[in-house]
C-alpha cells in the first residue's frame, strides 16, 4: 500500500489525498498531544479520512506504561480489530510510544509515523526502535519494529519554538561526526540558525537508513549510532525532574558528544585539533549547561544502565577520527567523570 518506507516530501497533504487510506483500514485514529493536536493536525486533517482521535499529554515525563494503558484503553474502547491503523502525529515521544503501542494492541496493528519535530524526523523516523521510559530509565521497555510508513514533511518544523529545532540538529551533528566528515565540514561552515532543513532531513535519513541496513537490531555497527548518548542519556534522566534545570533530549546530547569526545581522545587518541573544532562548534550552538560537581557521581551511575552494557561493563561508541565513529569500547567510572569534569572546565 505504502510506495517507500519513509517518504520525504513537500507536499504532505496530496500525499496523504493519494494513499487511500479509507479503503484498506476498519478503523484509524490519529494519536496526538496537546500540540500537535493544536498546532500540527489543522495542516492534514482534512486530508485524512475518518478518524478517532486519541490525545496524551505532551513530554517525555508522560512516556510511560500508564500513558499506553490509557492509549490501549482508547483502541479498545473503539472497537479497533487487527486491520486499524494508528496514525502517530508528533516528535519522538509520540512515535516511539504510539508506535510501541500499535506493534502490542492486539499483537500488532499497522501504524504510520508523522514525526513533526526535527529531532523525530532526522533520527527517530529510520530504525524501528520503540518503546517507553520505566522507573526513571529512559527507553528501558520496548521493541524493534518498523512503522508501516513514515511521512516526512519539514513544513512541520514552522510549528516549533527554536529550542526544539535547535534540540533536533543535535543529532544531526551527531550524524557527520559519526560517518560523513565532508558532511561535518559543511556543517560547521554555518551556525544552527542558516541551515537548510530539507536538505538536511534528506542528508540524515539517508545516513541512518545505510546504518540500520547493516544491523537492523544494533548488535554491531548501529551501536554507532549512540555516539553522544551513554553520558547524554544519563544527564537527560538525571535533569529530567529538575524543572529549573531540565534539558531537552538533544540539549542533553549536545554535552553528551563534548564529554564523550574527551573520552575518543583519551582513549582513541583522536586528534586535539577535532577536539577542539567539534567543542567550540556544540558549545556556539548551545552554550554551556552548569553541571555541579555534587550532581556528577548520581549521573556516572545512571551510565550504568545504558541499554548497550555488558557484564557490568558501560559500552561506548566513540570517535576514532571526525567521519570515522568504533563501537564497543568498555570505559571505567573514573574516566566518565573525568569527562563530565572536563566539560565543565571548557
Amino acid at each position: 500500500m505504502f510506495p517507500e518506507e519513509v517518504i520525504i516530501t513537500q507536499n504532505i497533504n496530496t500525499l496523504l489525498r493519494d494513499l487511500s487510506l479509507e479503503t484498506n483500514y476498519s478503523n484509524i485514529a490519529v494519536l496526538v498531544d496537546e500540540n500537535t493536536s493544536q498546532y500540527c493536525l489543522p495542516i492534514i486533517e482534512k486530508n485524512l479520512p475518518d478518524f478517532q482521535l486519541i490525545k496524551i499529554n505532551s513530554g517525555e515525563e508522560n512516556k510511560t506504561l500508564d500513558t499506553c494503558s490509557f492509549i490501549w484503553h482508547e483502541l479498545t474502547r473503539l472497537k479497533f480489530d487487527r486491520k486499524s491503523l494508528l496514525i502517530n502525529l508528533g516528535g519522538g515521544v509520540i512515535g516511539d510510544m504510539g508506535g510501541f503501542c500499535a506493534s502490542t494492541y492486539k499483537r500488532g496493528i499497522d501504524f504510520v509515523n508523522i514525526p513533526t519535530t526535527l529531532l523525530a524526523q532526522v533520527d527517530a523516523s529510520v530504525g524501528g526502535k520503540l518503546g517507553i521510559d520505566f522507573e526513571g530509565f529512559k527507553n528501558h521497555i520496548g521493541v524493534f519494529r518498523k512503522p508501516d510508513c513514515v511521512i516526512i514533511d519539514s513544513c512541520f518544523l514552522n510549528t516549533l519554538p527554536e529550542r526544539e529545532i535547535r534540540s533536533g540538529f543535535a543529532e544531526v551533528i551527531k550524524h557527520s561526526l559519526i560517518a560523513d566528515e565532508s558532511y561535518w565540514e559543511k556543517l560547521i561552515q554555518k551556525d544552527f540558525y542558516h541551515q537548510e532543513w530539507f536538505d538536511i532531513i534528506q542528508h540524515s535519513v539517508a545516513l541512518k537508513k545505510n546504518v540500520v541496513k547493516k544491523d537492523p537490531t544494533e548488535k554491531n555497527i548501529r551501536k554507532i549510532l549512540n555516539f553522544g548518548h551513554t553520558i547524554g542519556h544519563a544527564i537527560e534522566t538525571y535533569y529530567l525532574n529538575k524543572k529549573e534545570n531540565r534539558l531537552l533530549h538533544g540539549e542533553a546530547i549536545a554535552i553528551g558528544m563534548i564529554c564523550e569526545t574527551y573520552l575518543s581522545s583519551t582513549i582513541l587518541d583522536l586528534p586535539e585539533s577535532s577536539v577542539k573544532e567539534i567543542e567550540d562548534y556544540i558549545i556556539a550552538q548551545y552554550g554551556k549547561s552548569s553541571i555541579e560537581k555534587d550532581e556528577i557521581k548520581e549521573i556516572v551511575e545512571l551510565c550504568s544502565q545504558d541499554k548497550k552494557n555488558e557484564n557490568e561493563l558501560i559500552n561506548f561508541s566513540l570517535l576514532e577520527n571526525i567521519g570515522n565513529a568504533v563501537f564497543n569500547k568498555f570505559v571505567e567510572q573514573d574516566l566518565i567523570t573525568k569527562a563530565i569534569l572536563k566539560y565543565r572546565e571548557i
